[in-house]
């Protein structure tokens, strides 16, 4: 896999994911749309910490500004 995100997107992918977790903790969202936006912030959680995006292969987009990123 090819790293494809940057730093920036990494920091906001896990600030929406610990946002979403906050919302459901303090019951503000519940029932199918706590859990698909769970869902969501679990998806953001893990592909923050790989520094891979699927969707981003799929268009085209790479946030990534290291340009030896993709070798590792």
């Amino acid at each position: 896999m090819k790293k494809n995100m940057g730093s920036l997107d990494k920091g906001i992918r896990i600030t929406v994911a610990i946002a979403i977790a906050l919302l459901y903790y303090f019951n503000v969202i519940s029932g199918t749309l706590a859990y698909v936006l769970m869902a969501v912030a679990i998806i953001f959680l893990l592909t923050s910490f790989i520094n891979f995006c699927p969707l981003y292969t799929i268009l085209g987009i790479n946030s990534c500004k290291i340009k030896n990123a993709n070798k590792s």
